[in-house]
């Protein structure tokens, strides 16, 4: 983790592809993808060119809403994000935030973590 709490692992795979194995994944254990955005297209769009870049932003409000009644100010932080970029020489990475950084960041009960520590074994899962 560097000191901003962003941790950032090498992918195996394309970003679309890398993208497709996550959907896949939260679409089999029950989780929402609220959002997908594709910022290299967006770029495109406008006319800019930019290596792939997509964000997708998932969650549960089963497991979301007890670390938001515990600290409301963890819902700038939620739903969960995982960053799929695919940088200049054509290396794909995978980037979150760390739960023990919003953890940290929010004040959050240690025993409330492991509800956003998900993350950090889809980030795994999908980098290989």
């Amino acid at each position: 983790m560097s000191g901003n709490g962003i941790v950032t692992i090498a992918g195996k795979h394309s970003v679309d592809e890398t993208v497709d194995k996550l959907k896949a994944m939260l679409n089999a254990k029950g989780v929402t993808l609220f959002a997908l955005v594709d910022h290299s297209g967006e770029a495109a769009k406008a006319g800019m060119a930019m290596p792939p870049t997509k964000l997708l932003i998932f969650g549960s409000p089963k497991a979301g809403t007890p670390l938001m009644l515990a600290r409301p100010s963890v819902a700038i932080d939620l739903p969960l994000k995982i960053l799929v970029a695919e940088d200049e020489a054509g290396k794909v990475w995978i980037s979150w935030n760390a739960p023990e950084f919003l953890g940290e960041r929010h004040g959050l009960p240690q025993e409330l973590l492991a509800s956003i520590a998900v993350v950090e074994t889809l980030a795994g899962k999908i980098a290989e």
